[in-house]
């Protein structure tokens, strides 16, 4: 199986990354999946006393869709694929400006980002939004033949399939008690960031005890740290532009891309080959070739070839997400020893981790400071308090979305949420986050399609779930290497107690379950909030304490959304 299974994958995987994949009937990897999954049933898992041999076992009986007979998974792959070709074909065009794509790096994110004007915001919003309208019957479909699948594979929806990677049967109740543990700080941040746009747009569009219109906060639905500008704790303490210091140097993609695997090396670990700087691509093609930029880390199981496929900007935003897809060749690299089934992560949380912790040395104040970026890293309380809420706009107003997402789907996916509810059942679950859509909808509507991990079906948990492990994991090699001080300040750079303790972890893969490889990396065999309370406890306080000044009330006891023209 092993020997096997290199050659198939790396050719598939070549194929992909050169767009010769046929995507219209089920492809070498899929078939050969089936075949060896299948003969992996014939066999008696309690009988055999290696648990290395039971866990291989395990894996190579959850085959996916692929148990599906050849004509519903010839559908079923057509319906995705489409799903996501019209998500990377949509546009939106504003005026006589260029039309825009999604892709992360086109001049959407850019409008999205810069732009205050209330109405041209409505307009590009609107248009993103409708980008989804074309997936929703699309989207039913391939829900029935997903449940299907799940079925073939013993599960009773294609919801239970998606959970079947955490090994636990309290997933759902799991992931509730992590949220409701940081509600506090998710409802104090969303009343602060209320009262600001209150202040800045007027009581047309946001009342003080009801949602935010969801075209205000530029990205929206995932983080909200385009508005910083508007929302600092301490305005005339403004933050430096490490943008602009970048630039100023000259960075370049390659460069920033040096920077994150020197990360690496300090900490005693892997460098990546010479073969990665051949053949990955690190910023958009300049022969004006048509490519999807969605960011993506890819390990074509050779061994020694690992690539990474990004349009890179020159900005502090793509210098953090460098290191963030760093991080997945890391653990490419580091698990090349083991068997090709336990070639992932320890969970799927685990894949999204290792960057996402990394970046959290990456943005300090005190490594910008060792990489020239900045002349001073000491920080006063009120420059750590804007910094905090930078961090807080990131990472913890993306807390109920990637919670709601994948709550949401497991719902249709079990026929809890009908087809004809989608959208509304939709828009519900933003008084979880306190925001609403920015104009009257119909069931025609399908705005969970304008989502990129929506219509490429591909499962939202484990970002959820990675954003508060990131922050278990800096606070145990931040201890591991004796630091004493505010968590934000750690920089785990160059410190080879911290390597070898990552390392080992990554080493180990999903060749044990993940409750064990957590324990061996941080003592603790559950994921905690701690950490993450710990780091923004600060910012928590000074929240509570303005929140309480100002009078404000925390929710939405009036949910009723301001549509502007």
């Amino acid at each position: 199986y092993d020997q096997t299974v290199n050659t198939v994958l790396k050719q598939f995987m070549e194929a992909t990354w050169n767009f010769v994949a046929n995507i219209t009937k089920p492809n070498q990897e899929e078939m050969f999946m089936k075949y060896f999954g299948s003969r992996a049933h014939l066999l008696n898992i309690p009988q055999s006393q290696d648990p290395t041999v039971k866990c291989m076992l395990s894996k190579l009986q959850v085959i996916g869709k692929v148990a599906l007979p050849y004509h519903k998974l010839w559908k079923c792959n057509k319906l995705l694929a489409y799903m996501e070709t019209t998500y990377n074909l949509a546009q939106v065009c504003l005026d006589e400006r260029p039309c825009m794509t999604l892709e992360p790096s086109d001049y959407f994110e850019e409008v999205m980002a810069t732009f205050r004007d209330h109405k041209e915001l409505l307009w590009v919003w609107e248009g993103w939004r409708d980008s989804g309208s074309p997936l929703h019957p699309i989207f039913g479909h391939y829900v029935q033949l997903s449940n299907k699948a799940a079925q073939l594979n013993g599960e009773q929806s294609g919801h239970k399939h998606c959970t079947t990677k955490y090994e636990s049967d309290t997933v759902e109740q799991d992931l509730e008690q992590i949220y409701q543990e940081l509600q506090p700080l998710c409802f104090n941040l969303h009343v602060y960031v209320r009262h600001a746009l209150h202040h800045h747009y007027g009581p047309e569009l946001i009342t003080l005890q009801g949602p935010i219109p969801a075209h205000l906060l530029g990205k929206g639905l995932l983080s909200w740290n385009s508005i910083l500008d508007m929302v600092l704790p301490f305005p005339k303490k403004h933050p430096i532009d490490i943008t602009y210091m970048i630039k100023s140097q000259h960075w370049k993609p390659e460069k920033m891309f040096e920077e994150a695997d020197k990360f690496f090396t300090s900490l005693g670990l892997l460098s990546v080959s010479p073969d990665f700087w051949k053949k990955s691509m690190l910023e958009r093609l300049a022969d004006g070739r048509v490519v999807e930029c969605q960011t993506s880390a890819w390990d074509f199981y050779t061994g020694n070839d690992f690539r990474v496929k990004k349009c890179t900007e020159v900005t502090i935003e793509d210098l953090l997400s460098v290191s963030h897809q760093m991080g997945h060749i890391q653990y490419f690299m580091q698990y090349q020893n083991l068997f090709v089934i336990f070639c992932e992560g320890a969970s799927p949380a685990f894949e999204e981790v290792v960057g996402a912790m990394v970046t959290h040395s990456a943005s300090s104040h005190r490594h910008l400071f060792i990489t020239g970026l900045i002349n001073l890293w000491l920080q006063d309380s009120e420059e750590e308090g804007n910094y905090l809420m930078g961090m807080a706009l990131e990472k913890i107003a993306f807390i109920p979305f990637s919670y709601l997402m994948d709550l949401i789907r497991w719902k249709v996916f079990d026929g809890t949420i009908e087809k004809n509810f989608y959208k509304q059942e939709w828009w519900n679950s933003g008084k979880y986050q306190g925001l609403c859509p920015s104009v009257p909808w119909t069931e025609d509507d399908f705005d969970p399609g304008a989502k990129f991990h929506v219509s490429a079906n591909v499962p939202y948990t484990q970002y959820f779930l990675s954003t508060v492990l990131q922050f278990q994991l800096h606070e145990t090699l931040c201890n591991a290497l004796g630091y004493v001080g505010p968590l934000h300040q750690c920089d785990i750079y160059s410190s080879k107690i911290a390597g070898r303790i990552l390392g080992h972890a990554l080493k180990l893969s999903s060749s044990k379950p993940w409750p064990e490889v957590l324990k061996e990396l941080t003592g603790q065999s559950n994921i905690s909030t701690r950490a993450l309370m710990t780091y923004f406890k600060s910012l928590l306080n000074w929240l509570v304490a303005d929140n309480v000044q100002q009078s404000e009330i925390l929710g939405c006891p009036d949910y009723t959304c301001f549509f502007s023209g």
